[in-house]
């Protein structure tokens, strides 16, 4: 396996993968991050496109990757996170909205928990899974990193768990920030 690690707008980012794939991206600005493994080695060359794509999305001017991908989970993981790939660059949607587009309407749950397990954050875009009201909720990277994504792809969005002013899902799909105090 190789590793290389690179800064970007939302902090550091630990890329793993093989000569032929990428398999991780994970956050490092936290501390918990992971660190490679002993007998990884430290080598940019296998991750040359995937760096210059990096690049490219947070200039503005990529809005979708196309990179070998070997991310490892469960089928039902793999199913999900194909089904993120499907979610259109600045757009977002809600867990139930993903379960139902993978025909499993009642997963919801199992679709957020498979979800936050994807493996290439960013690439995979995880971040563009809301809660049906529109908020933010949880992201491996954090939700400043999760807002500055959706702010950088221009998604019309969103309220996390602790704002005064929460937005709410209309009948007709869009959403709209409440009043503060309604």
């Amino acid at each position: 396996m190789y590793w290389y690690q690179t800064n970007s707008p939302v902090g550091p980012l630990l890329l793993v993968g093989s000569a032929d794939a990428l398999t991780q991206v994970h956050f490092q600005a936290a501390a918990r991050g992971p660190r490679p493994a002993a007998d990884w080695r430290c080598d940019a060359a296998p991750f040359a496109a995937a760096l210059g794509q990096l690049e490219e999305y947070f200039a503005g001017t990529r809005h979708g990757f196309c990179l070998p991908l070997a991310p490892r989970g469960t089928p039902f993981q793999l199913n999900v996170w194909r089904a993120l790939q499907a979610i259109p660059y600045g757009e977002t949607i809600s867990y139930g909205e993903l379960a139902r587009r993978i025909h499993l309407p009642g997963a919801a749950r199992a679709v957020g928990l498979a979800n936050g397990a994807n493996p290439l954050p960013i690439i995979v875009p995880c971040h563009r899974v809301i809660g049906a009201d529109g908020s933010l909720t949880g992201f491996g990277g954090g939700l400043p990193i999760k807002r500055a994504l959706l702010s950088l792809e221009g998604a019309a969005c969103v309220a996390d768990l602790f704002d005064a002013a929460p937005v709410r899902a209309r009948a007709d799909g869009t959403t709209r920030r409440a009043a503060r105090g309604a």
